[in-house]
């Protein structure tokens, strides 16, 4: 063969991938996705978790600084006969960052129960989506 055939035989090859291979790629990628698909649901899961405790101990901290402001004896009086959103709406000045009701506060599926006295000092109580409680 001569040089001139050769060129025009190499210039007509296009580097292209096969259809073997394409569908090969195209299966791997599918695998890795689908083992990765529970682990991604369980850390988003973990994370509203994580969030609501620290939103648990911010209404703490936040319940133990307006009874440093106001006097044990005020926040008594002003805590006692409330429910959870008035307790909610004393506690939100002393919060670094508060949303407009408790149910925006926590995310979605996780509630907290104020104590219902401020003697002896408690912390909230934290329960997920089945109501069950939260230790942290």
């Amino acid at each position: 063969m001569t040089t001139y055939r050769l060129s025009i035989l190499a210039s007509r090859i296009k580097a292209a991938f096969s259809l073997v291979e394409l569908l090969a790629t195209v299966a791997i990628i599918g695998i890795i996705t689908f083992m990765a698909i529970p682990q991604v649901t369980r850390m988003r899961g973990d994370a509203e978790r994580n969030l609501s405790i620290a939103r648990a101990e911010s209404l703490n901290l936040a319940v133990a600084s307006m009874i440093q402001i106001r006097g044990r004896t005020q926040a008594q009086l002003d805590w006692v006969g409330k429910d959870d959103n008035a307790h909610y709406d004393l506690v939100k000045p002393y919060l670094s960052f508060a949303e407009s009701t408790l149910s925006l506060y926590l995310p979605g599926g996780y509630d907290v129960d104020f104590p219902s006295t401020l003697d002896p000092l408690q912390k909230v109580v934290l329960k997920d989506a089945t109501a069950s409680r939260i230790f942290y």
